[in-house]
């Protein structure tokens, strides 16, 4: 009993400057979005117009998509999201038997104007790219549906 007091009564090293060190070196501050306008007509200090922050949007999300990770996550959120799609129309159109050759014509439909934008770009950019990946989750969660039905 006597060792648990002194080792509680024992003062503590001063850790207040080893702290803010610890701090300072892996906490860096982030970085501030500096959002300029588009147009020089407003004098400084007015409200920003709705304009101007819409014309800013192809700039912030070329610069978010930038980073590989980023991209890679969304592009596989585009894939799932096709096979969710794919399996809700499925399943709607499915359960009722009602419209199936309708649904099954717009389906081709959207997948062959899909291709026919992708393969017609010259140059590939990310949005056509996601485009492509919703597809190749839509015609995958189709065949995966044909096969629970067949079996």
């Amino acid at each position: 009993m006597a060792s648990c007091s002194t080792f509680l009564l024992t003062p503590l090293p001063n850790l207040r400057n080893y702290h803010n060190t610890l701090l300072i070196r892996h906490f860096r501050p982030q970085r501030r979005l500096v959002i300029r306008a588009a147009d020089t007509s407003q004098p400084p200090g007015s409200p920003r117009r709705l304009v101007d922050l819409i014309r800013l949007i192809p700039d912030l999300s070329r610069n978010y998509f930038k980073n590989r990770p980023r991209r890679a996550l969304f592009g596989g959120i585009s894939l799932l999201g096709g096979f969710y799609v794919a399996q809700t129309i499925s399943l709607s159109f499915g359960a009722l038997g009602v419209n199936d050759v309708i649904a099954a014509v717009l389906c081709v439909l959207l997948t062959e104007y899909a291709t026919k934008f992708y393969y017609s770009q010259p140059k590939v950019t990310f949005p056509v790219a996601l485009l492509n990946n919703f597809k190749m989750g839509f015609t995958y969660g189709l065949f995966i549906d044909a096969f629970k039905l067949a079996s």
